[in-house]
């Protein structure tokens, strides 16, 4: 309360009039301070604006500067890589400058080994061309010798099989030759070696087999008897002559052996050299010899040995298989390839060596010319 308003109690009349006024300046002032207080709280919010701008400006200064911080590790990092690939760059062009050296000198070798492998190429060539002819020489060389030596084998000892196979080693070695102006010999060869064959008997270890086995029978064969049975003796005068004069006179050979006996092992030893003359001139290669010895052996069992007998009519069987199964007499002509195989080398020559031949030519005709 103020010091000029009056006591309640001595002025009660005047009171409202004293309130009035008071009243009225008690409004301003209460405007004044809701101004106040809005004008506090407008920069109260001003401030706080103001503050939580400031905090949103150094939170993002701060990533900014994380950022910053983050690009200036990574550029720092390209920038060691960008050395280090530089550096590798260089050391990659220093590579590649050796590879291109290296690469140069290999193409320098490689051409120097070119023209050495050329010149070996060449040597080579001249080299096989030499042995060639050489090699075809020696396989000719053999070749006559083998079918002269088939041709000897098979005229002195008739050995077929042993020509035959020396004409197969001669048509071998001439199969190597690479000349083609010897392939139409090889057919000859063959027809030589053929006909070989052909003459040649079939199963000859059976022959002899067989041979062997009627020796080993000769022992057994039974002789034809010396008397004829009564019931089938002839009643002619000469019969009776015989069997009276049979009666008186008795012959009898020097060692006391009866007649009989001695006929007997003469036979049988007649017939074992037949046979075994038989398998000599198989084994020799002589068919003519062959078939001669059968034959005679054959002869022998009809008129020794008992023909009405199984064994010897099965001896008889058995030397007439081996007759049949004899080859042919006639001889095989041999010499036509050899001698073809003689002029082809001839002709062969003088195609490869002309020079000598015109050499030789030119004296002729120099001497001519001197007649």
């Amino acid at each position: 309360m103020s010091e000029h308003e009056p006591a309640p109690s001595a002025t009660p009349a005047s009171t409202p009039r004293a309130t009035k006024p008071a009243s009225r300046d008690a409004a301003p002032r209460g405007g004044s301070v809701a101004l106040a207080l809005l004008l506090a709280l407008l920069a109260l919010l001003a401030a706080g604006y103001v503050g939580w701008r400031q905090w949103q400006q150094r939170q993002g200064q701060a990533a900014d500067a994380q950022t910053l911080n983050a690009l200036q590790q990574r550029v720092s990092t390209l920038e060691s890589t960008l050395a280090s690939v530089g550096g590798d760059r260089t050391n990659l062009a220093q590579r590649l400058d050796a590879a291109d050296q290296l690469d140069r000198s290999l193409q320098a070798a490689q051409q120097s080994q070119g023209d050495r492998l050329r010149q070996l190429e060449d040597a080579v060539g001249k080299l096989s061309e030499n042995t060639l002819s050489a090699r075809d020489a020696t396989l000719l060389d053999e070749t006559e010798s083998l079918l002269r030596m088939a041709r000897e084998r098979y005229e002195l000892f008739h050995d077929a099989q042993g020509a035959a196979a020396a004409y197969a080693l001669a048509a071998q070695a001439l199969a190597a030759v690479n000349d083609s102006a010897f392939a139409g010999l090889r057919q000859n060869i063959e027809a030589e070696r053929r006909a070989l064959l052909a003459s040649q008997p079939t199963g000859q270890a059976e022959a002899l087999a067989r041979l062997t086995a009627l020796r080993g029978m000769l022992p057994t064969l039974p002789l034809k008897p010396l008397d004829a049975p009564a019931s089938a003796s002839s009643t002619s005068a000469w019969s009776r002559i015989g069997r009276a004069l049979a009666g008186v006179v008795s012959v009898q050979r020097d060692n006391g052996a009866p007649l009989a006996v001695a006929d007997a092992r003469f036979a049988r030893e007649l017939l074992a050299l037949d046979l075994a003359q038989a398998q000599a001139a198989l084994l020799a290669h002589d068919p003519k010899a062959f078939a001669a010895a059968l034959q005679r052996a054959d002869a022998g069992l009809a008129s020794q040995f008992d023909g009405s007998a199984e064994t010897v009519q099965q001896a008889r069987n058995t030397l007439q298989q081996l007759i049949d199964a004899a080859p042919n007499n006639a001889p095989v002509q041999l010499g036509a390839a050899l001698t073809e195989l003689r002029n082809l080398r001839a002709v062969h020559a003088l195609s490869n060596n002309p020079a000598p031949a015109a050499s030789a030519a030119v004296p002729a005709h120099g001497a001519g010319a001197a007649r």
